[in-house]
Formats: structure tokens, sequence, C-alpha cells
């Protein structure tokens, strides 16, 4: 809708509310129009007048639990969600509700459940296998996961959501021809999908098809929207087909997009190091620990790049460095005592470290 056919409709729904203060109906229609404009605040304050109108208004209660998902106060979210329930048990779209906030929080059991207690009300819906489906694929069940984007597709074949999603779980379990079927049914209904035609080049890069791989790619890059995603996915595939100066072109994009986001900055250093390139390596470590210097990963590649070049003093502060920002990671922890040994063991015999 138009700016100020919405502005329009607004101040006619006003007016409307002078007239009839207690019609909730405009209200309602009030509230819709806010959200449209995406005013959350204005929102919630209509509903909440509604509320004070009528405590009992389910639609109302599950507006205010939704606005405050929106908000990530899940806790303030799911006790409206609950006030709702009471008033109207057979409600599937609350039970629905209910079960994402659980997901919210990783808990996987009782997401399920209210998942599952929403299907039994309404079983035809394919918005709720596409919800139990990625709750599995959250929790790394790919198969059951698959199991129920297929029941979605079974009653929605042009479900975008189920489609997608049970591509990527089918490209976790390695199936890269129904990966690759399910994202051209996609790219077919929609050939301006920037993350999908991604998904394809993805897929063909790993099914070795270098001439298609690099298509897709293109045609991601040519549509419009954030590139960064799709210089770095590029970048990778030339890697793989070792064309290694592209790639490092490729990732430098990526940069110049995004340059305080670590991952670019960590697969060029990488590929650097893979090339033996370990000084710029290193430095593209460095330069990561200059806007993120919290990031344990990088100084755990940025101990190993040291390690590489036989700088056991530097590589051992850079993996403690790792270690006191997550003491709790056992990775850090075998490294660090790994190469440590080493260094003792050097020591003792007196050899140059």
């Amino acid at each position: 809708m138009e700016n100020q056919d919405l502005e329009k409709q607004i101040s006619e729904t006003l007016m409307l509310m002078t007239k009839e203060p207690n019609n909730v109906e405009h209200y309602h229609k009030l509230s819709r129009l806010y959200l449209e404009q995406r005013d959350y605040d204005k929102v919630i304050s209509v509903l909440e007048s509604i509320l004070a109108l009528d405590p009992n208004d389910v639609q109302a209660l599950v507006g205010m639990g939704t606005m405050w998902y929106y908000e990530k106060d899940f806790r303030k979210s799911l006790s409206f969600y609950n006030r709702a329930l009471d008033i109207n048990p057979k409600n599937y779209l609350i039970y629905y509700n209910i079960g994402n906030v659980f997901a919210e929080w990783k808990n996987f059991p009782k997401a399920l459940f209210y998942y599952n207690r929403a299907v039994d009300l309404n079983g035809k819906n394919p918005e709720l296998y596409n919800a139990i489906a990625l709750l599995y694929q959250d929790n790394e069940d790919y198969v059951e996961s698959k199991a129920y984007y297929e029941k979605a597709l079974s009653l929605d074949p042009q479900n975008i959501t189920a489609l997608v999603d049970m591509g990527n779980v089918c490209f976790k379990l390695f199936d890269y021809e129904t990966a690759l079927e399910l994202y051209k049914r996609v790219y077919d209904l929609n050939i301006d999908n920037k993350v999908v035609a991604i998904c394809i080049g993805n897929t063909y890069a790993l099914m070795k098809d270098k001439e298609n791989a690099y298509k897709y790619f293109e045609k991601a890059l040519s549509l419009d929207g954030d590139n960064y995603r799709a210089y770095t996915c590029y970048a990778i595939a030339l890697s793989e087909f070792e064309e290694y100066d592209r790639a490092i072109e490729m990732y430098k994009k990526a940069i110049e997009i995004e340059p305080k986001t670590v991952n670019a900055h960590q697969l060029l250093a990488n590929l650097y190091a893979n090339l033996g390139r370990t000084d710029d390596a290193i430095e593209t470590y460095l330069g990561i620990l200059h806007f993120a210097p919290n990031d344990a990963g990088t100084y755990l590649l940025l101990g190993n790049g040291h390690y590489m070049k036989g700088e056991i003093e530097k590589a051992i502060a850079a993996y403690r460095a790792a270690i006191n920002i997550e003491p709790a990671n056992d990775e850090h922890k075998l490294v660090y005592n790994l190469v440590m040994d080493e260094y003792i063991d050097k020591k003792r015999k007196g050899e140059a470290v």
C-alpha cells in the first residue's frame, strides 16, 4: 500500500474511533495499519487500548505476544500467548506462536510439543510442518527435518520456504542432486532470487561442475541486493577449482562491502596460509583483531600462522589469548597444550625455538 494511502486510512480510522470509541474493530484495523507502517510502538499502544476495553480479546493478546516476540522479549511474549490460550485453547495459531518462543529458547521438547498441538488442530497448514522441520534442522537431525519438509511440500508443492530449506537439508546430507533440483524449482518460480542463485552455484561447485557454478554466481552478482555472500561463495568455489588469484580478488571485493565482518577476512587469510603466503595470512589475521579484538577463532588461526613460521612463542601467546576469551573451548586448549609440550621438550633439549 502506498504511504499516502496508508496515512489516509489511518486518519479515517482515527476519525471513526472518535465517533465510536468502544468499537474494538476500529482499533484492530488501526493496529493492522500501524503494523503495515512498521510503527511497532503505536501497534502496541493500540493493542493495549483494546485490552483495556476487553481484557479477553484473543486477537489483541496474540498481537501483543507477537509484538514482544519481535522485540525479543520472549518472556513477555509468552505471558500474552498463555493468556490467549486460557481463553481459546482450540486456536492452533497460539500453539504455533508458543512453539516459536520455545524454539528461540532452544527448548526442543517444548517447541515440538506446541508445534504438534498446532498440527493436531490444523493438520493442513504447511507452515506448521515447516516450523517442525526447521526445529529438527536446527537440532541437526536432517533426516527427520527432510521428512517434515516433504510433508509441507505435499500440501503446497510451491512453498518457497520448504523448497529452499529442504534443499539446504539435502545439501547437509550430501545429496547434492536433490538439493539442486529443489533450488532450481525455486529459481524457476523466481529467477531474481539472489540467495537461491548462490545456493545453486554452491551446489554445482561441490558437484565439480565449474561452468555452471560460475554461471550462477555471475547471475547472483547481477541481481539487486548485497553481494557480500555472493563474492564470498564465489571465492570459495574459485579456490576449489584452483583459480587462486581470482579467489583472492573476490574475497577482497567482499571485504570492501563489509570491512568489519570477520568471515571473508578469515577465509582470505586461510587461503594465503594454504598457498604458503604465511606473512600475508598473519597480516590479515592481525587486521581482523583491530576491529574484532575478542574473536577467539582469529587468535587460534593467528597462532597457527606463527607456528607455521616457526615462531613458537608468538604462537603460544596467540593460543593463550584464544583460551582467555573462550576458556571452555576444548579445541583451543588442545592446540595450546600440544604446542606448549613441544616448546618445553625443545627447551629441555636445548634446541632453538
